[in-house]
């Protein structure tokens, strides 16, 4: 890594006093710290394996949407109180201009290497770099805005006084990264296990940050091109393909593994029920409950097929795929919230024991009744962690793009039918010419197939981070995230407000809309359910995020995003 007059910049101002200057970083254990670093393809390597480090990639947090409910406490964003001293907004604002900051000093030295390499290899040493740097800046962009954009190895004065560039033009640089990344990397490596930046990636997250960014032709054509690849097909069985033991399924296009040995788990006591020895305390919302589709293809509100009192019957299979159904087993016992259900029967001892996940014992069973279901297995539960692999992003994701960019150019024909076909047919077990078997979508009305898509992106893609941003490209962040969050009556109420009378589960149906955003309103004004939280989103300002006030306090020439 050359050091002579320049350094790392490893996020812009990221300093206000001298201890800050721990956050520069300037050598990494992965890179030397001399000219002659770049000598050969193993330190090649060690650099670039260093821009594949869990903590430059991943996709948003649950918490942060209506998908999640953890108990009655709200984030920085669900309560509207984000500013830019948030941990959050600096770690997302830092790493990435880490990453950034290491590409190009990668980019750079690999351009004026004397190293006698193929020019092939080369370019795709570059194209890698290339890769994680347009990962990062779209990642700057679909949360800031404009961000301070530079491709250079820069001197620190310099790099103290950058102001921010239109995120149009950073755009561009994104495109043209991308484009070198899909020219330049291998569809495939020879080692399975190697999770690197391939030419299917690039062209996934390409299509992903033209869709964010809504340039639906170059989304629709980079997901089309993914498409064509050949490389992916989706996984035969929706509830396995999360398990541990399928991390390298062909779904999977960029996913970073959990390991506990390297350091890079998930704790899971929190999603765990409470009869397992967790804390049932990350639970999924009533608001996602609500909003899988029936099996006839219809939101709940509009089905004859739903039944309040048993919310899992006659439902799109990924809710039970995703959420827990009542008096089913899981993690070798039934799980049953009901109040009157206070012994449940444990598969593993084949005797009953007592039921720890309803309110009629404890009174921290799930404030809601649910509990995750989505990638969980035995495995969570023997050593309290969890080593799926983090998935960034998957062939579902693709089809259903190409679907929704087809559907915004106005641009829809059969085939844009037969990708949201697959992912539901998937979802039921069928091939997607088996129409009797599955609601099969045969609308071409662009209004009715945006709503649907919607709810079929939220059905497919819960727990996975995906949903934050939906709502917020969408706009619909206001509509969402601007109603309470509801869970049960305490013990006494609930028995005789509802279990008594015949309510349980949901005590009616409740309305929703043509996001697929349920109100739940209804209930609560009959004193049925239980307010938990009142989320709140402030639409003036909370479609983009602060920068971080220290880089503000540091370089004068950083404006500050509206309202904050």
């Amino acid at each position: 890594m050359a050091m002579k007059n320049s350094i790392y910049i490893i996020l812009i101002g990221c300093i206000i006093a001298i201890s800050a200057c721990n956050d520069l970083d300037l050598a990494p254990l992965s890179e030397g710290s001399t000219e002659n670093w770049y000598s050969n393809e193993v330190e090649i390597n060690m650099s670039i394996n260093d821009l594949y480090k869990p903590v430059f990639w991943g996709n948003d947090q649950v918490d942060w949407t209506d998908d999640w409910t953890y108990r009655e406490t709200l984030t920085a964003i669900t309560s509207a109180t984000i500013n830019g001293e948030w941990g959050t907004v600096e770690g997302l604002w830092s790493n990435a201009y880490k990453g950034i900051s290491r590409a190009n000093t990668i980019i750079h030295n690999l351009e004026i290497s004397s190293i006698n390499l193929p020019e092939e290899k080369m370019n795709q040493y570059i194209a890698e770099a290339r890769f994680a740097r347009a990962y990062q800046y779209s990642k700057l962009v679909s949360h800031f805005g404009d961000v301070v954009f530079y491709q250079d190895v820069l001197e620190l004065e310099e790099a103290y006084s950058l102001g921010r560039t239109n995120k149009d033009i950073v755009m561009e640089a994104v495109y043209e990264d991308f484009d070198f990344a899909i020219a330049h990397l291998p569809v495939t490596y020879s080692n399975d296990e190697i999770k690197r930046g391939t030419k299917g990636a690039a062209l996934a997250f390409k299509a992903r940050a033209a869709l964010y960014n809504e340039d639906w032709e170059i989304a629709r054509e980079a997901a089309l091109a993914c498409i064509n690849l050949g490389e992916y097909q989706l996984f035969p069985n929706y509830g396995d393909l999360f398990l541990p033991e399928n991390r390298s399924a062909s779904e999977l296009i960029f996913s970073i593994p959990r390991s506990t040995a390297l350091n890079y788990d998930l704790s899971v006591r929190g999603y765990l029920p409470r009869n397992n020895g967790g804390y049932a305390a990350y639970d999924p919302s009533w608001d996602l409950l609500a909003s899988y589709l029936c099996t006839d293809g219809l939101p709940v509100d509009e089905s004859a097929v739903f039944d309040p009192h048993e919310p899992f019957q006659n439902r799109d299979p990924r809710c039970g795929y995703t959420i827990v159904p009542f008096q089913t087993e899981f993690l070798g016992i039934m799980y049953q919230p009901h109040p009157d259900s206070t012994r449940v029967y444990n598969f593993n001892t084949g005797a009953y024991q007592a039921n720890n996940d309803t309110k009629g014992n404890q009174l921290y069973a799930s404030f809601n009744g649910l509990v995750w279901k989505k990638g969980i297995d035995q495995t969570w539960v023997d050593d309290f962690s969890a080593e799926n692999s983090a998935i960034i992003i998957r062939y579902a994701d693709v089809l259903l793009m190409y679907a929704e960019a087809s559907i915004e150019l106005n641009q829809i024909d059969q085939t844009v039918l037969d990708a949201m076909n697959q992912v539901r047919a998937r979802a039921y077990g069928s091939a997607v010419d088996e129409a009797s078997s599955y609601p099969e979508i045969s609308s071409q009305s662009q209004e009715e197939l945006r709503s649907i898509l919607r709810m079929e992106r939220r059905m497919e893609f819960a727990f996975e981070g995906l949903r934050y941003m939906d709502l917020i490209r969408w706009r619909v962040a206001e509509d969402a995230l601007n109603q309470p969050d509801y869970g049960l009556l305490d013990l006494a109420e609930l028995k005789t407000k509802v279990v008594d009378k015949g309510l349980w589960f949901f005590p009616s149906v409740p309305e929703i809309d043509e996001n697929g955003i349920p109100d739940f309103s209804a209930m609560a004004d009959q004193g049925l359910i239980k307010q938990l939280s009142n989320r709140q989103f402030d639409a003036s300002k909370q479609y983009l995020w602060p920068i971080p006030t220290k880089e503000i306090l540091i370089n004068s020439n950083l404006t500050q995003n509206q309202g904050y």
